[in-house]
Protein backbone atom coordinates (compact mmCIF):
# COMPACT_ATOMS: atom_id res chain seq x y z
CA UNK A 1 0.00 0.00 0.00
CA UNK A 2 1.05 3.36 -1.01
CA UNK A 3 0.20 6.07 1.56
CA UNK A 4 1.63 9.90 1.05
CA UNK A 5 0.03 12.11 3.28
CA UNK A 6 -0.45 11.03 7.39
CA UNK A 7 -1.22 12.96 10.58
CA UNK A 8 0.82 11.83 13.52
CA UNK A 9 1.47 12.58 17.05
CA UNK A 10 4.74 13.61 18.16
CA UNK A 11 5.86 14.33 22.15
CA UNK A 12 9.27 15.23 22.86
CA UNK A 13 10.70 13.71 26.71
CA UNK A 14 9.50 15.22 29.73
CA UNK A 15 12.48 17.34 31.84
CA UNK A 16 13.76 15.69 34.92
CA UNK A 17 13.14 16.67 38.06
CA UNK A 18 15.88 18.05 40.35
CA UNK A 19 16.84 16.16 43.52
CA UNK A 20 16.66 17.45 47.01
CA UNK A 21 19.64 16.48 48.76
CA UNK A 22 22.04 17.31 51.22
CA UNK A 23 25.61 16.20 52.29
CA UNK A 24 26.02 13.38 54.63
CA UNK A 25 29.27 12.13 54.90
CA UNK A 26 31.05 10.24 57.91
CA UNK A 27 32.88 13.57 59.24
CA UNK A 28 30.28 15.81 58.33
CA UNK A 29 26.74 15.62 60.01
CA UNK A 30 24.92 18.53 58.76
CA UNK A 31 26.48 19.36 55.17
CA UNK A 32 24.98 21.53 53.05
CA UNK A 33 22.16 21.04 49.78
CA UNK A 34 23.89 18.68 46.97
CA UNK A 35 21.16 18.03 45.12
CA UNK A 36 21.98 17.40 41.45
CA UNK A 37 19.65 19.36 38.00
CA UNK A 38 17.45 17.05 36.37
CA UNK A 39 18.97 15.89 32.89
CA UNK A 40 16.90 17.74 29.84
CA UNK A 41 14.27 15.32 28.00
CA UNK A 42 15.09 13.67 24.55
CA UNK A 43 14.09 15.58 21.24
CA UNK A 44 11.71 14.44 18.65
CA UNK A 45 14.11 14.44 15.43
CA UNK A 46 12.88 13.48 11.26
CA UNK A 47 15.47 12.06 9.49
CA UNK A 48 15.42 11.67 5.63
CA UNK A 49 16.45 8.31 3.81
CA UNK A 50 16.87 7.27 0.49
CA UNK A 51 15.61 3.99 1.89
CA UNK A 52 11.92 4.50 2.27
CA UNK A 53 10.03 5.55 -0.54
CA UNK A 54 6.51 6.05 0.89
CA UNK A 55 5.44 6.92 4.73
CA UNK A 56 3.33 3.34 4.82
CA UNK A 57 5.25 2.65 8.08
CA UNK A 58 2.72 5.38 9.39
CA UNK A 59 -0.39 3.30 9.14
CA UNK A 60 -0.25 1.97 12.39
CA UNK A 61 1.71 3.64 14.73
CA UNK A 62 1.21 7.08 14.79
CA UNK A 63 2.23 8.35 18.42
CA UNK A 64 6.18 9.08 18.88
CA UNK A 65 7.52 9.96 22.26
CA UNK A 66 11.20 10.32 23.10
CA UNK A 67 12.40 9.52 26.78
CA UNK A 68 12.26 11.60 29.63
CA UNK A 69 15.19 13.24 30.99
CA UNK A 70 16.05 11.53 34.35
CA UNK A 71 15.91 12.98 37.71
CA UNK A 72 18.81 14.79 39.71
CA UNK A 73 20.97 12.69 42.52
CA UNK A 74 23.10 13.85 45.58
CA UNK A 75 26.31 15.15 45.02
CA UNK A 76 25.33 17.49 42.75
CA UNK A 77 24.65 14.99 39.97
CA UNK A 78 22.80 15.46 37.07
CA UNK A 79 20.44 13.47 35.60
CA UNK A 80 21.03 12.32 32.30
CA UNK A 81 19.65 13.23 29.23
CA UNK A 82 16.75 11.59 27.67
CA UNK A 83 17.30 9.88 24.37
CA UNK A 84 16.21 11.71 21.43
CA UNK A 85 13.60 9.72 19.34
CA UNK A 86 14.65 9.60 15.69
CA UNK A 87 11.66 9.45 12.79
CA UNK A 88 12.69 7.81 9.50
CA UNK A 89 10.95 9.66 6.42
CA UNK A 90 11.13 8.93 2.79
CA UNK A 91 13.26 11.91 0.93
CA UNK A 92 10.59 14.55 -0.42
CA UNK A 93 8.89 14.54 2.96
CA UNK A 94 7.41 17.85 3.79
CA UNK A 95 6.37 18.29 7.18
CA UNK A 96 3.64 20.74 8.17
CA UNK A 97 1.86 22.49 10.90
CA UNK A 98 -2.08 21.28 10.92
CA UNK A 99 -3.14 24.40 12.79
CA UNK A 100 -2.01 26.88 10.02
CA UNK A 101 -1.05 24.62 7.31
CA UNK A 102 2.67 26.22 7.50
CA UNK A 103 5.39 23.61 6.18
CA UNK A 104 7.70 23.08 9.14
CA UNK A 105 10.36 22.12 7.42
CA UNK A 106 11.45 20.15 3.52
CA UNK A 107 13.19 17.14 3.68
CA UNK A 108 14.56 16.67 0.21
CA UNK A 109 17.86 15.61 1.13
CA UNK A 110 19.08 11.94 2.08
CA UNK A 111 20.30 12.14 5.31
CA UNK A 112 18.91 15.87 6.26
CA UNK A 113 17.20 16.27 9.83
CA UNK A 114 15.28 18.57 11.53
CA UNK A 115 14.41 18.81 15.22
CA UNK A 116 11.01 18.95 15.03
CA UNK A 117 10.04 19.54 19.23
CA UNK A 118 12.88 19.92 21.73
CA UNK A 119 13.17 18.19 25.41
CA UNK A 120 11.92 19.79 28.67
CA UNK A 121 14.57 21.26 30.59
CA UNK A 122 15.67 19.30 33.55
CA UNK A 123 14.47 21.28 37.46
CA UNK A 124 17.08 22.44 39.47
CA UNK A 125 18.03 20.96 42.40
CA UNK A 126 17.98 21.94 46.22
CA UNK A 127 21.64 23.13 45.61
CA UNK A 128 20.28 25.85 42.98
CA UNK A 129 18.64 27.36 45.64
CA UNK A 130 20.84 27.96 48.29
CA UNK A 131 22.06 31.63 48.93
CA UNK A 132 23.34 33.84 52.20
CA UNK A 133 19.73 34.19 53.48
CA UNK A 134 18.15 30.08 52.48
CA UNK A 135 21.55 28.09 54.07
CA UNK A 136 19.21 24.85 53.57
CA UNK A 137 16.67 24.99 50.84
CA UNK A 138 14.49 21.75 51.13
CA UNK A 139 12.73 21.91 48.04
CA UNK A 140 13.81 21.36 44.71
CA UNK A 141 12.06 21.74 40.40
CA UNK A 142 10.38 19.62 38.77
CA UNK A 143 11.04 18.98 35.23
CA UNK A 144 9.32 20.79 32.27
CA UNK A 145 6.56 19.08 30.97
CA UNK A 146 5.86 19.26 27.52
CA UNK A 147 3.21 18.87 25.13
CA UNK A 148 1.94 16.33 23.00
CA UNK A 149 1.52 18.25 19.31
CA UNK A 150 0.24 17.06 16.29
CA UNK A 151 2.18 17.13 12.80
CA UNK A 152 1.37 16.08 8.93
CA UNK A 153 3.37 14.30 6.78
CA UNK A 154 3.53 14.95 2.96
CA UNK A 155 5.30 13.07 0.96
CA UNK A 156 6.11 15.00 -2.85
CA UNK A 157 8.06 12.53 -4.79
CA UNK A 158 11.72 13.40 -6.01
CA UNK A 159 12.42 12.75 -9.37
CA UNK A 160 14.19 14.70 -11.85
CA UNK A 161 11.35 13.65 -14.79
CA UNK A 162 8.11 13.23 -14.27
CA UNK A 163 5.85 11.72 -17.24
CA UNK A 164 2.36 12.76 -17.37
CA UNK A 165 -0.36 12.48 -19.71
CA UNK A 166 -3.96 10.78 -19.26
CA UNK A 167 -4.75 7.09 -17.98
CA UNK A 168 -3.49 4.29 -20.01
CA UNK A 169 -1.15 6.41 -22.65
CA UNK A 170 1.32 4.34 -22.06
CA UNK A 171 3.55 5.99 -19.06
CA UNK A 172 4.09 2.27 -16.90
CA UNK A 173 5.13 0.62 -20.23
CA UNK A 174 7.07 3.11 -21.53
CA UNK A 175 9.01 3.60 -17.42
CA UNK A 176 9.73 0.02 -17.86
CA UNK A 177 11.80 -0.12 -21.01
CA UNK A 178 13.67 2.88 -20.30
CA UNK A 179 14.88 2.20 -16.80
CA UNK A 180 14.73 -0.23 -13.88
CA UNK A 181 11.09 0.22 -12.50
CA UNK A 182 9.02 -2.65 -12.79
CA UNK A 183 5.10 -1.04 -12.58
CA UNK A 184 2.12 -2.78 -12.92
CA UNK A 185 1.14 -2.73 -16.43
CA UNK A 186 -2.53 -3.43 -17.83
CA UNK A 187 -4.97 -2.30 -19.90
CA UNK A 188 -7.23 -0.12 -18.16
CA UNK A 189 -7.51 3.31 -16.88
CA UNK A 190 -5.36 3.86 -13.67
CA UNK A 191 -3.45 1.03 -13.12
CA UNK A 192 -1.22 2.82 -11.25
CA UNK A 193 -2.41 4.46 -8.42
CA UNK A 194 1.45 5.81 -6.84
CA UNK A 195 4.10 7.41 -8.45
CA UNK A 196 6.04 4.58 -9.62
CA UNK A 197 10.35 5.61 -9.93
CA UNK A 198 12.74 4.51 -12.04
CA UNK A 199 16.78 5.11 -12.68
CA UNK A 200 17.41 5.74 -16.03
CA UNK A 201 21.20 5.63 -17.47
CA UNK A 202 22.73 6.98 -20.81
CA UNK A 203 26.08 6.79 -21.63
CA UNK A 204 26.85 5.86 -18.23
CA UNK A 205 25.05 8.73 -16.70
CA UNK A 206 21.88 8.35 -14.85
CA UNK A 207 18.21 10.39 -13.83
CA UNK A 208 15.19 9.29 -11.80
CA UNK A 209 12.01 9.32 -13.65
CA UNK A 210 8.89 9.00 -12.08
CA UNK A 211 5.56 7.84 -13.63
CA UNK A 212 2.46 10.10 -12.11
CA UNK A 213 -0.75 8.32 -12.07
CA UNK A 214 -2.62 9.22 -15.00
CA UNK A 215 -4.29 13.07 -14.97
CA UNK A 216 -8.06 13.47 -16.14
CA UNK A 217 -9.85 16.80 -16.50
CA UNK A 218 -10.66 18.38 -13.05
CA UNK A 219 -7.49 16.70 -11.45
CA UNK A 220 -6.53 19.98 -10.21
CA UNK A 221 -9.82 20.51 -8.26
CA UNK A 222 -9.43 17.08 -6.64
CA UNK A 223 -11.43 15.16 -9.35
CA UNK A 224 -9.78 11.62 -9.55
CA UNK A 225 -7.55 12.16 -6.02
CA UNK A 226 -5.74 15.16 -8.75
CA UNK A 227 -4.23 17.05 -6.03
CA UNK A 228 -3.11 13.51 -4.85
CA UNK A 229 -1.49 12.82 -7.75
CA UNK A 230 -0.15 16.44 -9.26
CA UNK A 231 1.41 17.46 -6.02
CA UNK A 232 4.76 14.16 -6.69
CA UNK A 233 5.46 16.45 -10.25
CA UNK A 234 5.85 19.63 -8.13
CA UNK A 235 9.32 18.97 -7.79
CA UNK A 236 10.65 17.84 -11.26
CA UNK A 237 12.69 19.48 -13.30
CA UNK A 238 11.39 18.49 -16.74
CA UNK A 239 8.32 16.84 -17.78
CA UNK A 240 7.87 14.65 -20.49
CA UNK A 241 4.13 15.14 -21.96
CA UNK A 242 2.89 11.41 -23.44
CA UNK A 243 0.44 11.43 -25.80
CA UNK A 244 -1.40 8.77 -27.34
CA UNK A 245 -1.47 9.94 -30.87
CA UNK A 246 -3.18 6.50 -31.72
CA UNK A 247 -6.57 7.40 -29.73
CA UNK A 248 -7.38 4.13 -29.41
CA UNK A 249 -9.07 5.00 -26.61
CA UNK A 250 -11.64 7.34 -27.76
CA UNK A 251 -9.86 10.24 -26.90
CA UNK A 252 -8.94 13.39 -29.18
CA UNK A 253 -5.09 13.42 -28.88
CA UNK A 254 -5.10 17.38 -29.60
CA UNK A 255 -7.30 18.34 -26.41
CA UNK A 256 -5.21 15.96 -24.49
CA UNK A 257 -2.28 17.97 -24.84
CA UNK A 258 -4.25 20.97 -23.87
CA UNK A 259 -6.15 19.54 -20.56
CA UNK A 260 -3.46 17.97 -18.77
CA UNK A 261 -1.72 21.42 -19.31
CA UNK A 262 -4.43 23.68 -18.32
CA UNK A 263 -4.93 20.89 -14.83
CA UNK A 264 -0.80 21.59 -14.46
CA UNK A 265 -1.28 25.53 -14.18
CA UNK A 266 -4.89 25.62 -12.32
CA UNK A 267 -2.62 23.31 -9.55
CA UNK A 268 0.34 25.48 -9.62
CA UNK A 269 1.38 28.46 -11.76
CA UNK A 270 5.13 27.13 -11.51
CA UNK A 271 4.18 23.93 -13.03
CA UNK A 272 3.26 25.61 -16.02
CA UNK A 273 6.37 27.00 -16.49
CA UNK A 274 8.46 23.75 -16.07
CA UNK A 275 10.77 22.40 -19.33
CA UNK A 276 8.18 19.81 -21.06
CA UNK A 277 9.14 17.48 -23.74
CA UNK A 278 6.40 16.29 -25.76
CA UNK A 279 6.54 12.53 -26.66
CA UNK A 280 3.70 11.02 -28.49
CA UNK A 281 2.89 7.11 -27.96
CA UNK A 282 2.00 4.12 -29.98
CA UNK A 283 3.50 5.84 -33.12
CA UNK A 284 3.44 1.96 -34.27
CA UNK A 285 -0.51 1.87 -34.52
CA UNK A 286 -0.97 4.03 -37.39
CA UNK A 287 0.54 4.27 -40.68
CA UNK A 288 3.13 6.78 -41.76
CA UNK A 289 0.70 8.62 -43.67
CA UNK A 290 -1.74 9.28 -41.05
CA UNK A 291 0.66 9.71 -38.30
CA UNK A 292 2.23 12.39 -40.44
CA UNK A 293 -0.67 14.00 -41.03
CA UNK A 294 -1.72 14.45 -36.99
CA UNK A 295 1.68 15.46 -36.46
CA UNK A 296 0.76 18.42 -38.91
CA UNK A 297 -2.05 19.01 -37.72
CA UNK A 298 -0.79 19.15 -33.73
CA UNK A 299 1.92 21.88 -34.95
CA UNK A 300 -0.61 24.02 -36.91
CA UNK A 301 -2.29 23.54 -33.79
CA UNK A 302 0.04 24.72 -31.17
CA UNK A 303 3.03 25.88 -32.96
CA UNK A 304 5.04 23.09 -31.87
CA UNK A 305 7.44 21.13 -33.94
CA UNK A 306 9.59 20.00 -31.61
CA UNK A 307 8.33 16.51 -30.37
CA UNK A 308 9.23 12.54 -30.53
CA UNK A 309 7.18 9.93 -31.78
CA UNK A 310 7.79 6.31 -29.80
CA UNK A 311 6.47 3.02 -30.01
CA UNK A 312 7.31 1.11 -26.18
CA UNK A 313 5.95 -1.94 -27.86
CA UNK A 314 8.87 -1.88 -30.82
CA UNK A 315 11.10 0.13 -29.25
CA UNK A 316 10.83 2.60 -31.86
CA UNK A 317 12.44 6.13 -30.54
CA UNK A 318 13.16 5.17 -27.27
CA UNK A 319 16.93 5.88 -27.69
CA UNK A 320 16.45 9.18 -28.43
CA UNK A 321 14.17 9.65 -25.58
CA UNK A 322 16.80 8.88 -23.43
CA UNK A 323 19.27 11.20 -25.14
CA UNK A 324 17.19 14.04 -25.44
CA UNK A 325 16.04 13.53 -21.32
CA UNK A 326 19.44 13.58 -20.57
CA UNK A 327 20.66 16.50 -23.00
CA UNK A 328 17.54 19.09 -21.34
CA UNK A 329 18.30 17.85 -17.57
CA UNK A 330 21.84 18.79 -18.09
CA UNK A 331 20.35 22.46 -18.62
CA UNK A 332 17.86 22.61 -16.35
CA UNK A 333 19.17 23.58 -12.58
CA UNK A 334 18.29 21.92 -9.54
CA UNK A 335 14.80 22.80 -8.12
CA UNK A 336 15.17 24.36 -5.00
CA UNK A 337 13.83 23.08 -1.46
CA UNK A 338 9.99 24.34 -1.19
CA UNK A 339 9.75 27.75 0.53
CA UNK A 340 9.98 27.25 4.55
CA UNK A 341 8.11 29.84 6.35
CA UNK A 342 9.92 30.88 9.53
CA UNK A 343 8.42 30.31 12.36
CA UNK A 344 8.92 28.14 15.72
CA UNK A 345 6.41 25.34 15.92
CA UNK A 346 8.30 24.63 19.57
CA UNK A 347 8.06 27.95 20.47
CA UNK A 348 7.72 28.22 24.29
CA UNK A 349 6.00 30.40 26.19
CA UNK A 350 8.08 31.43 29.39
CA UNK A 351 6.87 35.20 29.22
CA UNK A 352 3.16 35.88 29.57
CA UNK A 353 0.82 36.28 32.31
CA UNK A 354 -2.65 36.35 32.45
CA UNK A 355 -5.16 36.85 34.89
CA UNK A 356 -8.93 35.94 34.91
CA UNK A 357 -11.49 35.48 37.27
CA UNK A 358 -14.30 32.62 37.84
CA UNK A 359 -17.94 33.11 38.53
CA UNK A 360 -17.31 32.21 42.35
CA UNK A 361 -15.19 35.45 42.76
CA UNK A 362 -11.78 33.45 42.48
CA UNK A 363 -8.60 34.18 40.45
CA UNK A 364 -7.35 32.55 38.37
CA UNK A 365 -3.27 32.96 37.45
CA UNK A 366 -1.81 31.54 34.01
CA UNK A 367 0.63 31.92 31.83
CA UNK A 368 4.01 30.42 30.41
CA UNK A 369 6.21 32.86 33.23
CA UNK A 370 3.78 31.36 35.89
CA UNK A 371 3.63 27.68 34.67
CA UNK A 372 7.29 27.33 34.29
CA UNK A 373 7.99 29.73 38.29
CA UNK A 374 5.19 26.82 39.63
CA UNK A 375 6.80 23.95 38.42
CA UNK A 376 9.26 24.84 41.74
CA UNK A 377 6.56 24.91 44.49
CA UNK A 378 5.92 22.71 46.98
CA UNK A 379 2.74 23.23 49.33
CA UNK A 380 3.84 21.62 52.24
CA UNK A 381 7.00 23.10 52.26
CA UNK A 382 7.43 26.78 53.95
CA UNK A 383 10.63 27.79 52.63
CA UNK A 384 9.04 26.31 49.00
CA UNK A 385 6.09 28.52 49.32
CA UNK A 386 7.94 31.21 50.67
CA UNK A 387 10.29 31.39 47.83
CA UNK A 388 6.44 31.19 45.64
CA UNK A 389 5.36 34.34 47.34
CA UNK A 390 8.54 36.08 46.75
CA UNK A 391 8.82 35.83 43.19
CA UNK A 392 4.90 36.68 42.64
CA UNK A 393 5.79 39.84 44.33
CA UNK A 394 8.56 40.72 42.46
CA UNK A 395 7.44 39.22 38.89
CA UNK A 396 4.19 42.41 39.18
CA UNK A 397 1.82 39.35 40.06
CA UNK A 398 0.26 40.50 43.26
CA UNK A 399 0.18 44.43 41.76
CA UNK A 400 -1.97 42.98 38.92
CA UNK A 401 -4.41 40.60 40.99
CA UNK A 402 -5.06 43.94 42.84
CA UNK A 403 -5.38 45.74 40.00
CA UNK A 404 -8.02 43.56 39.07
CA UNK A 405 -9.74 44.02 42.09
CA UNK A 406 -8.39 41.16 44.90
CA UNK A 407 -9.05 41.93 48.58
CA UNK A 408 -7.96 40.20 51.43
CA UNK A 409 -9.30 36.42 51.66
CA UNK A 410 -10.07 36.03 47.97
CA UNK A 411 -9.10 32.89 46.50
CA UNK A 412 -6.22 32.72 44.13
CA UNK A 413 -5.74 29.78 42.09
CA UNK A 414 -2.24 29.04 39.70
CA UNK A 415 -2.25 25.75 37.99
CA UNK A 416 -2.80 22.84 41.44
CA UNK A 417 -1.88 25.71 43.92
CA UNK A 418 -5.18 27.46 45.60
CA UNK A 419 -3.98 29.97 48.20
CA UNK A 420 -6.09 32.61 50.25
CA UNK A 421 -4.60 35.48 49.87
CA UNK A 422 -3.67 37.56 52.98
CA UNK A 423 -1.81 41.05 53.22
Amino acid sequence: MFLDRVKISIKAGNGGKGSTSFLRTKLVANGGPDGGEGGRGGNIVFKATNELNTLYSFRFKKKFVAENGGDGAQKNQTGKTGKDEVILVPVGTVLINPKNDKIIADLSEDGQTFVALKGGVGGHGNAYYKSSVRQAPSFSQMGEVVELKEIILELKTIADVGLVGFPNVGKSTLLSVISNANPKIANYPFTTIYPNLGVCEVYGETFVIADIPGLIEGASDGAGLGHYFLKHVERVRLIVHLIDISETEGRNFIEDYKIINEELKKYDERLSKTQQIVVFSKCDLLEKQELDRKLALFTKTYGINDFLCISSYTRDGIEQLKKKVLETLKKIPIKPALDVEEFDFDKKDFSTIEITRNDDGSFVVSGGRIENLARGVIISDQYSFAYFQTKLKEMGVIDMLKEKGMKEGDTVIIKDIVFEYVE
